[in-house]
């Protein structure tokens, strides 16, 4: 009898690399090994030509989109804010794909107040599920409704499991890298978020050639919706 080990699927993981665009370093993601997936702002000085240069490479990239924040920070080009319509939500989001066409979904930047609220929520989502895009939820507030709203919707959605670089020493990154992949092994797929620091560059590769020891693959962030939705407990992360 053939054991059912053997026929076992490795555990998944993608890595989301948030905030690219408004500084040269941030070419420096590009060096990551394995299948990164770009989230990119909208309308920033080096967002496009990124975004396109991990599209030759067949590397997933989704638009990074401004969400009102509880705390009221500075959004910057292509924000949703509470008091827009819902034409005024659709036409900010149609110029920010226009820019990057080629993007499978997108994720919130900030957003812990958007996030939260049902109307506007509703309105992404349905922009989304016209387009045929898939909705990444950071999890910048525990009450957020993205997902919720985005199942009931019928749009492809997922929540981030673990934030890597609150903190850019090393050390913090592999703790992190640590507590993603425990949550792989105990779930079979797990999503994490980071940010284009060098120090986040320089632990991202080299972690993630050990994820080969453990039996986990890395991979584009569009593999993760091909499968089973999935569970699991998020903590919102300070914006």
């Amino acid at each position: 009898m053939v054991s059912t080990l053997a026929h076992a699927k490795p555990a998944q993981i993608a890595i989301v690399i948030d905030d690219i665009g408004y500084r040269t370093t941030d070419r420096q993601v590009l060096t990551i090994p394995g299948n990164i997936t770009y989230a990119v702002l909208p309308q920033t000085p080096y967002g496009k030509r990124i975004a396109e240069e991990a599209n030759r490479r067949n590397q997933d990239v989704i638009l990074h989109i401004p969400m009102e924040s509880t705390q009221g920070k500075k959004l910057g080009p292509g924000a949703l804010t509470a008091n827009m319509s819902e034409a005024a939500i659709a036409a900010s989001l149609d110029e920010s794909l226009q820019e990057v066409p080629f993007a499978i979904g997108i994720n919130n930047h900030m957003g812990s107040h958007l996030t939260t609220l049902a109307k506007p929520m509703l309105w992404t989502m349905k922009f989304l599920k016209k387009r045929e895009l898939l909705f990444l939820d950071s999890v910048t507030s525990p009450k957020s409704l993205g997902r919720t709203i985005a199942d009931r919707m019928g749009v492809p959605a997922m929540s981030r499991h673990v934030f890597l670089d609150n903190q850019l020493s090393h050390q913090y990154i592999a703790g992190q890298f640590q507590q993603l992949i425990n949550k792989a092994k105990r779930q079979q797929t797990a999503i994490a978020i980071a940010h284009p620091h060098p120090e986040t560059v320089a632990a991202l590769t080299k972690l993630i050639p050990q994820l080969k020891q453990h039996g986990i693959e890395l991979v584009p962030l569009s593999a993760l919706y091909r499968k089973t939705s999935y569970g699991g407990s998020l903590t919102a992360s300070a914006e």
